[in-house]
């Protein structure tokens, strides 16, 4: 039995309920000194039908769960994506948005309610706390590392892992967040390979420009097909989800942090980086009203934040064993060392199924900052507990000329 006495599980269906469901977190995390309140849009925005472009292929569902006394004290949302689920070797959903307090009974309902609802809809597993879209965001549980987190980055209470692990979740794979101390050299040996690569003229290495925004949005989801194809969650990445992804990253989006990377000029490469949006909301509490626009842009003009985070990459497998990360590391870093007030890059997030990422975080000077766990949970505890499959070294060279 609770200690909290009867508990009241409420599906998020209206305004009420939408507004408890942002407020819980807010709630349990208002004497946490390192945890940043996402913006009320942002989280709106994932539940959306009409902007969330997954619902086109999927479903998702939330809700709140009260005391007794009709306290608030969790939420949680389930979401079944009718492409990546059939991808394992069970048709798996997805739960994310958790947040509750300190008890396991009141845990052991969330996750009930999320485990009902994707059982009623043919899903054996479940894997979190995971997001309704890409992975670049909202994506893990936090095991190590309880610093502020970057834009788009989950934190949550250390207890969190006990309950997961109560219920039956098991690490299916490791996500690792690396820094870069921008006030630290790069390895020589990294710019000696940058210069050889630059030094051939079929390369050719340059940043993203609004203008020509089709081209680069094809030429990303061209290299991303290629690079990440031979990964077991593979799903060829869709243009409005792109697009999508682009229009809430517009008001802090800099051309010269997006990187491509081409060979005679097919895109081979491409990088993401975006300024840490979460040194400016940590000021404002989720909310965007007017006051907040002008403090938003007060803090921007005042360049507070000094910290940037790589969100994807990705290079066509015949060249990733060229030193053509280092090309774009290269270009990126002539770009930072005009822009002084930036001192880290976050290089999040990679997993232990993708060695080949985690060698560049090495070669580069990344030092470690964060670990996160995806967990998952079957449904018939009979059956084997499989890890993440590993992405092997020398996938996809065999294929170059």
């Amino acid at each position: 039995m609770s200690i909290f006495g009867t508990m009241k599980l409420i599906e998020v269906t209206d305004k009420k309920s939408r507004r408890q469901f942002l407020e819980v977190p807010k709630k349990l995390y208002r004497n946490d000194k390192n945890w940043v309140c996402p913006l009320d849009r942002t989280i709106e925005s994932i539940f959306s039908r009409e902007e969330n472009p997954f619902f086109s292929h999927g479903d998702a569902i939330r809700w709140v769960l009260v005391d007794d006394k009709g306290e608030l004290i969790g939420r949680v949302a389930a979401f079944l994506d009718e492409k990546k689920s059939k991808n394992f070797d069970q048709v798996t959903g997805g739960m994310g948005f958790y947040e509750c307090i300190d008890d396991l009974d009141s845990a052991f309902v969330l996750f009930d309610a999320c485990r009902d609802w994707l059982e009623s809809r043919g899903a054996e597993a479940m894997d979190g706390p995971i997001n309704f879209s890409e992975n670049d965001n909202f994506w893990g549980l936090l095991v190590e590392g309880y610093l502020q987190p970057s834009y788009g980055m989950n934190y949550n209470f250390p207890y969190y892992k006990d309950q997961f692990e109560t219920y039956g979740f098991y690490k299916y794979y490791e996500q690792v967040t690396n820094y870069l101390n921008l006030r630290k050299p790069f390895p020589e040996r990294f710019w000696k390979i940058a210069e050889r690569i630059m030094s051939r003229p079929e390369y050719q290495v340059r940043h993203f420009e609004y203008k020509h925004a089709e081209k680069y949005i094809s030429d990303l989801i061209k290299v991303y097909n290629q690079a990440w194809v031979y990964h077991e969650h593979f799903q060829p990445l869709e243009r409005k989800v792109v697009l999508d992804s682009m229009r809430k990253a517009k008001p802090i989006l800099v051309e010269e942090f997006i990187w491509f990377a081409y060979h005679n000029e097919e895109p081979i490469a491409f990088l993401v980086m975006l300024p840490d949006l979460n040194m400016i909301l940590k000021k404002l509490n989720g909310r965007m009203h007017l006051l907040n626009k002008l403090r938003f842009l007060f803090y921007r003009w005042n360049k507070t934040i000094t910290r940037t985070r790589i969100t994807v990459m990705g290079v066509v497998p015949q060249y990733q064993r060229l030193g053509i990360e280092s090309a774009i590391f290269k270009h990126m870093d002539n770009v930072m060392k005009t822009k002084p007030h930036y001192d880290t890059i976050e290089m999040s997030w990679v997993g232990d199924f993708n060695p080949k990422m985690r060698a560049l975080h090495e070669a580069v000077g990344g030092y470690f900052g964060m670990r996160h766990y995806t967990m998952r949970k079957l449904f018939d505890e009979s059956k084997e507990a499989m890890r993440s499959k590993i992405i092997a070294m020398g996938a996809g060279t065999e294929l170059r000329n």
